[in-house]
């Protein structure tokens, strides 16, 4: 494989380490959540994967994981509620018999510029963004035992700047900085917080305008950008034993393009 040749398609391999674990996993069933529910569930962990308008997307998770060496199970639940994310960590202890990890891959974005920025829309992509990890944080944390994994998904656009994005690079931005703060308040319960961030993802034929896709590749030092099963690697790094002293930190997954002027 050249590094122009992004794994879409392949399978995702299990990591050791993992096995015996259970998950909560937010926006759990699309998209890099549902990268990091697959990630999990063959590693042997067991997995709740949250979602909220899609119950075919769930259905089709279920069934794709129905042979994994773990138990996967889905959830509807809204987490920009302030109760919703605390009932789903009880409700991932009750079936799966503990909570080990928490991932925050739910996320919304409604494209504006500043100079017509709907306070509305933003005031959604930042609760989207921020209730779930303070919830995680809070009343979820008491559920997990030492050595538990909060990990959230953020984006580029938090550092950076991208048209019309401002609304989604405010929230990650906010969401980055929250994750600092949870990672001091927690690190004394044995807790780790971090994020995984991402520029453009490759999820396949037909998701990235053909231009758009030779741009971002020739601008990467890799050759291409990520795609969701390698954000999800990264995730599931910060999950085992070996990372108990990295927290509070942001880890670019995007082959190397944030290292350029």
């Amino acid at each position: 494989m050249t590094v122009t040749e992004p794994q879409t398609r392949a399978a995702p391999q299990p990591l050791p380490g993992l096995k015996g674990k259970s998950a909560l996993v937010v926006g759990g069933t699309r998209g890099v959540g549902r990268a990091v529910a697959e990630k999990l569930a063959v590693s042997g962990c067991d997995v709740l994967a949250v979602w909220v308008n899609s119950a075919e997307h769930a259905a089709e998770l279920e069934e794709e994981l129905a042979g994994a060496p773990a138990a996967v199970s889905t959830e509807q639940g809204d987490v920009r509620r302030p109760g919703e994310l605390p009932r789903l960590a009880r409700l991932t202890k009750e079936r799966h018999g503990r909570l080990d990890f928490v991932v925050h891959s739910a996320a919304s974005a409604h494209p504006m510029a500043v100079p017509a920025i709907d306070p509305a829309e933003m005031r959604a992509d930042l609760a989207t963004a921020l209730v779930p990890l303070a919830s995680a944080a809070g009343s979820a944390a008491e559920l997990m035992p030492e050595g538990g994994r909060i990990v959230v998904i953020s984006a580029s656009v938090a550092q950076g700047v991208a048209p019309h994005l401002v609304s989604l690079g405010v929230a990650k931005a906010a969401l980055e900085s929250l994750t600092r703060f949870a990672a001091v308040e927690l690190a004394k319960q044995g807790i780790t917080v971090n994020a995984v961030s991402a520029a453009k993802l490759d999820k396949g034929p037909g998701t990235v305008r053909p231009e758009a896709l030779r741009a971002i590749s020739a601008r990467t030092p890799a050759g291409r950008p990520a795609t969701p099963r390698e954000v999800a690697d990264a995730v599931a790094l910060l999950c085992l034993p070996e990372a108990q002293w990295i927290t509070g930190q942001v880890i670019p997954v995007d082959g190397g393009l944030g290292l350029l002027a």
